[in-house]
This record gives C-alpha cells, sequence and structure tokens, in this order.
C-alpha cells in the first residue's frame, strides 16, 4: 500500500512582511558600501572582524527589536551561517564562523566615530527614500530633542510623516540644543524647505541663519514656557478672526478634531526675536476618547509663527505641518516602548549615540517600506532573519576576506 507523500511546506510570509511589498536586492542600496566609509577606530593588529561586518550585524539585529548590546550579541550568537555569511563574517581556516562576542561588539561601538556612522545611515536613508513632496508642497523637516535617560542628550533633525532622521548631534551636558541647531542643520539642503522646531530650540541667529543663507522658512513652536512670546501671541485678535481650516481623524481609541487660525504680523512682533516672522498661528486640538462609557474631552490652544507670507502657503498646509511636528514628536514614543530607548544604561563612549543611530536605521528603514506597526514587524523579522536580509540590501555575496 502506497501512502501519499505530503508537499514541502514552505515557511509563510507574516503579513507584517508582506506588507512591505517584493523587495529587488539588486535595485536596493547595499547598507555594506556606506558602512565601510566609517573608519575603523582598532588597531590594525589583532582584527578579526572588519569594521563594516560588526556594524552590519548591529544593524541587522536593531531591525530584529535588538534593543542593547547584549540583545546584538545575542541575535548574533542564534544567526546561521547563511546570515554570518550575509553580513561578512568570514570563515575561520578550520571551517567554522563565529560571531563576534558581547565584548567585542561593545568595544567597537565604544569608540567607533559616531558623527562617521550618523552621517552613513543618514545618506543610506536617503538613498533609500524614493518619496518626495507632492507638487506645489515643500519638504518639511522637524528638529527636535530627546533625552537618553543615564546615557545622552540628541537633537535630531527628522522629515515629517515618514520618521525619517536625516541627522542626528549629541548635545553635551554642559551645553544646550540651541548651539547645536546650526551645526545639525547645516550639511542638509534645505533650499524652499520648511523647518519646525519649538521656539526654545533656537536664538534670533539661528533663524536669521535658516532663512537667509539656508533660503529655508521656518514654523516655531511657542510653548508656555516662553511666557512673553506665548501672552503676546495670545493676545492678538483671535475673536476676531474666522476658522480658515478644519480636519479630524479617528484612531488609536480616540478621535480628534484640529482647526487653525492664521493672522498677518509685523516683523518682530513686538519685540519677540523671530526675524522675518510673516504669520502668527492659532491651532485648536480637541480630543475625545471613543469605545468607553465616557467620553472625556480634552482641549489644547497651541500657537505658532512662521516666515511663510500668506500668499507662499494655505491654512491647510501650515495646520499639516504643525501635526506632523507632533507626529514626529510621537517617535519618542515607539523608541521607548519598542526598543526601551529611555530605559537603556549603556553609557561607554560613543556607544549611547550609536545605538540610537541603528534604532534610528531600524525605525526610518521600516517607515519607508510601509510599516505600520513597528513592534510587530520587529518581532516578525527577528523569528525569520533570512526574509529581512533584503531589507538592508545585503546579498549572499560579500567580500568576506576580513581585514
Amino acid at each position: 500500500m502506497r501512502w501519499p507523500v505530503p508537499a514541502a511546506v514552505s515557511s509563510p510570509i507574516p503579513p507584517v512582511l508582506v506588507k512591505l511589498g517584493p523587495l529587488d536586492v539588486r535595485q536596493v542600496a547595499d547598507l555594506r558600501s556606506f558602512l565601510e566609509l566609517v573608519p575603523d577606530p582598532r588597531a590594525r593588529r589583532g582584527r578579526w572582524y572588519s569594521l563594516a561586518a560588526i556594524l552590519l550585524v548591529c544593524a541587522r539585529a536593531a531591525v530584529s527589536g535588538a534593543r542593547s548590546v547584549d540583545e546584538i550579541a545575542e541575535w548574533a550568537a542564534r544567526a546561521s551561517d547563511t546570515v554570518l555569511t550575509a553580513v561578512g563574517v568570514r570563515r575561520h581556516p578550520l571551517r567554522w564562523r563565529r560571531a563576534p562576542s558581547r565584548t567585542t561588539i561593545g568595544r567597537v561601538l565604544a569608540a567607533v566615530d559616531a558623527g562617521a556612522l550618523d552621517r552613513a545611515v543618514g545618506t543610506y536613508l536617503t538613498s533609500r527614500n524614493t518619496r518626495t513632496a507632492a507638487p506645489g508642497q515643500r519638504q518639511v523637516i522637524a528638529v527636535d530633542g530627546k533625552s537618553l535617560r543615564g546615557s545622552a542628550r540628541l537633537s535630531a533633525g527628522r522629515r515629517h510623516h515618514q520618521a525619517l532622521t536625516l541627522a542626528q548631534t549629541e548635545v553635551g551636558a554642559k551645553t544646550n540644543e540651541t548651539a547645536h541647531f546650526r551645526p545639525l542643520l547645516e550639511p542638509l539642503d534645505l533650499d524652499g524647505a520648511l523647518v519646525t522646531f519649538d521656539a526654545l530650540h533656537s536664538v534670533k541667529a539661528n533663524v536669521t541663519w535658516l532663512v537667509e543663507t539656508k533660503n529655508a522658512h521656518y514654523i516655531a513652536m511657542i510653548k508656555r514656557n516662553q511666557a512673553t512670546a506665548h501672552r503676546q501671541l495670545a493676545g492678538l485678535p483671535w475673536h476676531d478672526i474666522a476658522v480658515q481650516h478644519t480636519a479630524s481623524s479617528t484612531g488609536h481609541g480616540r478621535h480628534e478634531s484640529r482647526s487653525i487660525k492664521t493672522c498677518s504680523i509685523a516683523d518682530g512682533l513686538g519685540g519677540i526675536a523671530f526675524p522675518h516672522a510673516r504669520l502668527a498661528l492659532r491651532v485648536h486640538r480637541r480630543r475625545r476618547q471613543t469605545g468607553g462609557r465616557e467620553s472625556r474631552e480634552s482641549r489644547e490652544t497651541v500657537y505658532a509663527v512662521t516666515s511663510l507670507d500668506a500668499h507662499e502657503t494655505t491654512p491647510a498646509h501650515l495646520a499639516a505641518a504643525v501635526r506632523g511636528h507632533w507626529t514626529v514628536e510621537a517617535l519618542h514614543h515607539v523608541r521607548d516602548v519598542t526598543y526601551a530607548e529611555d530605559a537603556s544604561t549603556i553609557h561607554t563612549g560613543t556607544a549611547p549615540r550609536a545605538m540610537a543611530t541603528f534604532r534610528n536605521l531600524a525605525v526610518g528603514l521600516l517607515k519607508i517600506l510601509g510599516a505600520a506597526n513597528i513592534a510587530k514587524t520587529t518581532r516578525a523579522i527577528r523569528d525569520q532573519p533570512e526574509r529581512a536580509l533584503p531589507l538592508l540590501g545585503i546579498t549572499n555575496n560579500p567580500d568576506t576576506q576580513g581585514t
């Protein structure tokens, strides 16, 4: 009697990875070529792993959700020979491959040129991002800061709606984000772009440089901790101005509605240090929880100033830019929840900044590819690491000769 032979079963692709779309590795930029530009801080004698191979291990582990150096090392220890070959871990003369240890990875991250690593990752993400602003709309970039508790403070420039970190710099304990505003934006092409930031992050000289030298426009958010500016903006005749644009959305267990008013202002606005300011903005936001028996509503009013004049933009575009700035700030929640960044205890050398760079790489890349839920996507990649190799443009034919 002949028994039927079952067909071979292939591992199904999780739905969250299907959403990332088919990738032709021949048409995707290889991250390896960008990381090879980072200088190796180690002495040449005694190297076994190339710097690019170690950094690729960190990148692959971060895309798989690794949150610490220990988790990176654990990911590397579990990696198959195929994955280690792909990232460039060379074969030992006795024919075995061994992933870099936790000590090796930690030493490299603590000594690597964090600025060069930031530039390499930022350039790579920019090359992967094929989406541009719609015709007639400006590229919008947000400048915001984030504390890495117990590690460092970082200031970053991010493109709205994509969670794409274009540049990042570390803010020392004895300085503030104002001093890093210009160095952060200097290497970026901002011609005609709109930069959004909290006004506390900048000073008059920086705003003048942004408009006159970089040929960019800005929206500066005025918060209550800037009492004088906030009081002057709140004192404008908003009751005499009609609402010029409204929008609403529902999601994440709440319904939100927003309205915006704009008011032309004189340059300087009664002494507020915002050169080239042309419009004042008042955005009113209402939030109401959905799905519960009790419907609680919260209200918030936000003020801002912009260098755009009324004939250069529309209330709808201004409202979208302000909301985009709020959305970028929500990225901090992803990094703190999915990657436990706020709980990180890494503090040696440049390791805190390097780890933040790899988180930026993972979140930015997955957002570019269309991932809606970063946590679910990283878990799916962790379970099927070989399927994720094309995400970073990694082929199975690297140069594994080492250094």
